[in-house]
C-alpha cells in the first residue's frame, strides 16, 4: 500500500512548488478584436424590417397597435422572405447589409435606383443559454450587439449565493466538434482577469455549478472535527484548523498534521503532506498551504 502512496514534508520549497500563478487585471485584445469585427448573420426565425424611401406601398405599416416585430417579414424555416415584386429571397446565413444589397438589386428591375434599408426588429433565430447556480437561468438572444460571458451573467441576475466561482464550463459546438473550456469567475470579477470573458455565439451554454463539492474533512485530534465549505477566497490548512478550534493542545501531535489528497495518477492512491508544527514558526507554512476540494486535514495524538 506503501508504494501507492506519496509523503511529501511541507517545506518551503514545496509551497513553491505548488503555487499557482497568481491571476491579475488585465486587458484581452482578442475578444476586444472579435467585437470590432462582429457582424450579426441573420437566422431562421428572424423578423426583418425593410424600409423602401419614397415607395410606402413597398413598406408594411406597422399600424396603432402592432410593433415592428409583428408586422416585419419572418425568415421561413428554407430561410427566406418573400418581399413584393422580387418574390422569395433568400436571407439566412447572410448579414443584415448583404440582405439590402440583394433586395435592393432585386428591385432595381422595377424601381429606379431604390434606395433600401433592412434591420432586424426581432431577434428568434440565435441565442446562448445560462445554467446552475445563477439567479434566473435564462436563453439570452444573440443580437447585433456582441453578447460577452459578463453580460450573460448579468442578463442572468448574477450568480447565486452558492456558486462556484472558479469551475465555470463554457461548451460550445465549432466545426471540429464540441469545445468545453474552463472559466474562473474569481480570477475575472476579483481580479480584474478580462482573459476570462470571452463572446458568446449560437447554442453557447455557460454552466455554473453549486459549490456542494467544494469541501474539505477536518478530522483526528482537534476541539471540533466538521466538513468545512471552500468559498470562492480559498481555504488555507490555517484557516480550516483554525476554523474547527485548533489542534487539541493536551493530546495532540503538533508535529503529525497531515493532509490527505488524492492522486492525480492512476497508479497512485494519494499524496500525503505533512506539516510539523512543533516547532512554532512553522505555522507559517499553513498559511501558504491551499487546499483543494475534498482534501482530508488529519491531526494526529501524541504517542
Amino acid at each position: 500500500l506503501s508504494a501507492k502512496i506519496t509523503a511529501h514534508r511541507i517545506t518551503p520549497s514545496l509551497l513553491n512548488g505548488l503555487r499557482s500563478v497568481a491571476p491579475s487585471a488585465q486587458i484581452n485584445l482578442e475578444l476586444q478584436e472579435e467585437m470590432n469585427n462582429y457582424n450579426y448573420v441573420i437566422g431562421v426565425g428572424d423578423v426583418l424590417n425593410i424600409v423602401v424611401w419614397d415607395h410606402p406601398e413597398l413598406t408594411i405599416p406597422a399600424g396603432q397597435f402592432r410593433s415592428a416585430g409583428e408586422s416585419g417579414s419572418v425568415v421561413h424555416h428554407d430561410g427566406t422572405i418573400f418581399y413584393p415584386y422580387i418574390g422569395s429571397v433568400k436571407v439566412a446565413g447572410v448579414s443584415v447589409g448583404a440582405a439590402r444589397k440583394m433586395i435592393a438589386v432585386s428591385l432595381a428591375r422595377f424601381i429606379e435606383s431604390p434606395q433600401v434599408e433592412v434591420s432586424v426588429a426581432a431577434f428568434l433565430s440565435q441565442r446562448a443559454f445560462v445554467t446552475g447556480a445563477v439567479r434566473i437561468p435564462s436563453a439570452i438572444p444573440i443580437t447585433n450587439v456582441p453578447t460577452t460571458l459578463i453580460d450573460a451573467l448579468n442578463a442572468s441576475g448574477g450568480l447565486s449565493s452558492d456558486a462556484d466561482w472558479r469551475s465555470v464550463t463554457l461548451t460550445s459546438v465549432t466545426d471540429l466538434g464540441t469545445l468545453k473550456r474552463n472559466l474562473d469567475l474569481y480570477a475575472l470579477y476579483q481580479k480584474g482577469d478580462m482573459s476570462q470573458n470571452l463572446m458568446l455565439t449560437h447554442n453557447d451554454i455557460v454552466h455554473v455549478p453549486r459549490n456542494d463539492a467544494l469541501k474539505v474533512f477536518v478530522m483526528g485530534d482537534v476541539i471540533k472535527p466538521q466538513t468545512q465549505r471552500i468559498d470562492r477566497n480559498g481555504l488555507s490548512l490555517a484557516e480550516a484548523i483554525n476554523n474547527v478550534g485548533g489542534i487539541n493542545e493536551m493530546t495532540s501531535d503538533a508535529s503529525g498534521i497531515f493532509v490527505l489528497r488524492a492522486s492525480i495518477h492512476a497508479e497512485k492512491i494519494a499524496d500525503v503532506f505533512q506539516l510539523d508544527a512543533s516547532k512554532a514558526g512553522m505555522l507559517i507554512l499553513s498559511t501558504q498551504f491551499e487546499l483543494k476540494p475534498l482534501d482530508i486535514v488529519y491531526v494526529t495524538s501524541a504517542p
